[in-house]
């Protein structure tokens, strides 16, 4: 099959798109990769269905905010579409079908006596009406429904990428978005994974609260502070890190009023600081790989990656080290686990979300 794949990340920043042909098992082909920022009245409005999503009590209907928004998101995706598929001289009939996660707005880990809760807004329907694609959507519920945790869902399609690169046994695959997460590839195959802890979020949202940008561009301000020992230690204290794997993160779970006091500079530093040893201690549940490969557009800060190295027992090394795309991973991420949705393969797994068996995920639309 011959998939277009999307991912859009909690940093708002675009629509992550890459073209994949698998079976949902091997990789046949790559094709072409690219993004299209997303434009600003979108944006705007998906900040405040998530504000408004964290409020949301459990025992209410779905918010009115989140259709508006989930139309907005089939329109972003496919105008970025439009633009990606001229680029590069491809039609929509090319293929069999679209791979889309949506715009995650909130997410809720399950907790004893509670089963997790997780929102990704998208209108399917509308974008496959439009593109005149089947659409490969909602990957996240059903595991959650079944006591899962919802996420990572990268996972095995790190596998399959670690395969087609001939990479030998054990793999550790680390992506920075919002959230940082891991995936150790043992032999056979044999998966764990989970969110290690914050990524980008964190020091994106100290940077927009204080009006200084979206994000650290480059590490700039990072690279200017120092790192706070006192307010990492009460970080690296919570709970989250004495719980078993496998389990994950929402971007806000973390208190930011930790870091008000800093200087910019200060709390970009300890906030790197954090990101990086919340992600050495995945290494303390199995065996050393060759390296660490990190993914993701935490890799583009380049004192994230100076901490990860600093501290990691393993060499640290970008995606691009092996071949891999590393801005287009998710996005292939996706179209591999469209592909598994169609055939009926499982895309969750005990060792990456937690649920009890192997399961399938996702929905198929029709246009």
């Amino acid at each position: 099959m011959r998939i277009l794949g999307f991912m859009t990340g909690t940093s708002l920043d675009a629509v992550d798109m890459a073209v994949l042909e698998t079976d949902g098992e091997d990789i046949q082909a790559f094709g072409p990769c690219g993004e299209r920022k997303l434009r600003e009245e979108t944006r705007d409005l998906l900040l405040v269905a998530t504000e408004v999503a964290r409020g949301w009590p459990r025992d209410r209907p779905a918010p009115d905010i989140f259709a508006e928004a989930a139309r907005a998101v089939a329109d972003e995706h496919f105008h970025a579409a439009e633009s990606f598929l001229d680029e590069h001289s491809l039609t929509w009939s090319e293929f069999d079908l679209l791979g889309v996660h949506g715009q995650t707005v909130l997410h809720e880990r399950p907790e004893p006596g509670r089963i997790g809760r997780t929102v990704q807004l998208l209108d399917a329907e509308r974008l496959a009406k439009a593109s005149g694609r089947p659409v490969a959507f909602d990957f996240r519920t059903a595991d959650v429904a079944a006591g899962g945790q919802g996420a990572p869902l990268a996972p095995i399609y790190h596998a399959a990428r670690a395969r087609a690169s001939g990479l030998a046994a054990p793999v550790a695959a680390l992506n920075i978005g919002g959230v940082a997460n891991i995936t150790l590839v043992g032999e056979g195959d044999d998966l764990l994974a989970f969110d290690t802890g914050p990524g980008n979020g964190m020091i994106d949202l100290m940077l927009q609260s204080r009006g200084l940008g979206r994000f650290d561009d480059r590490g700039r301000l990072a690279a200017a502070g120092t790192v706070d020992q006192a307010v990492l230690d009460t970080f690296l204290a919570s709970a989250y890190f004495a719980g078993p794997a496998p389990k994950s993160l929402d971007r806000y779970d973390f208190p930011l009023d930790l870091v008000e006091f800093l200087s910019a500079e200060d709390a970009a530093a300890t906030l790197v600081a954090f990101t990086a040893e919340a992600v050495v201690k995945a290494f303390d549940l199995g065996a050393l790989p060759a390296a660490l490969i990190v993914c993701g557009g935490g890799r583009h800060n380049p004192q994230i990656m100076r901490a990860l190295a600093e501290r990691a027992p393993v060499p640290v090394k970008a995606a691009e080290d092996y071949g891999w795309r590393g801005d287009a991973i998710e996005a292939e991420a996706f179209a591999y686990l469209a592909a598994r949705t169609a055939r009926g393969l499982p895309i969750s797994f005990p060792g990456t979300t937690g649920v009890k068996a192997p399961m399938t995920g996702g929905r198929i639309v029709n246009p």
